[in-house]
């Protein structure tokens, strides 16, 4: 049980790390700076800018943190609270059908409503108290992320 706990806090990192810095800063690495704009990024932009990609970040950090407390309600065994972030954090909320759908964007939609339609699914999980399940359920709100993050930018 804690490798998987350490494995499921490893990954939220990663993608912890992904969403807070997914603007278009240079990246700092030690001692050397990169210029991110000397990389080309394939993602598909969503021509996000101003104010809705202030919006949009603090809905990505939102999720991070909402997964973040969810494993540390599941390595407590506190499911019903876990479940209750899930659905309330993660899932397919009314605010969160509307924001997938302004981006003019069919196949971002897709993704962002499958997430949702996920985070669902994982706080229904929760509620059976099934650690494994649970996990599994978390794995597969989180390869939205992954998915997501691998293919769009703002």
């Amino acid at each position: 049980m804690n490798r998987i706990l350490a494995t499921a806090i490893a990954i939220i990192g990663i993608a912890g790390f992904n969403t807070l810095f997914a603007d278009e800063e240079p990246m700092h690495m030690g001692n050397h700076h990169h210029d991110m704009m000397s990389i080309v990024d394939t993602r598909t932009s969503l021509g996000v800018t101003g104010p809705m990609k202030l919006h949009q970040l603090e809905n990505m950090r939102s999720h991070v943190e909402a997964i973040k407390n969810i494993v540390g309600l599941l390595s407590e065994s506190k499911f019903d609270e876990a479940s209750a972030i899930a659905h309330n954090k993660l899932g397919l909320t009314p605010d969160m059908q509307a924001m997938c759908g302004m981006f003019n964007n069919e196949n971002f939609e897709k993704l962002g409503l499958a997430f949702h339609k996920s985070g669902d699914e994982l706080g229904d999980t929760l509620k059976t108290k099934d650690v494994n399940a649970s996990l599994r359920a978390l794995n597969k709100t989180m390869q939205f992320c992954v998915e997501c993050h691998a293919t769009y930018r703002q």
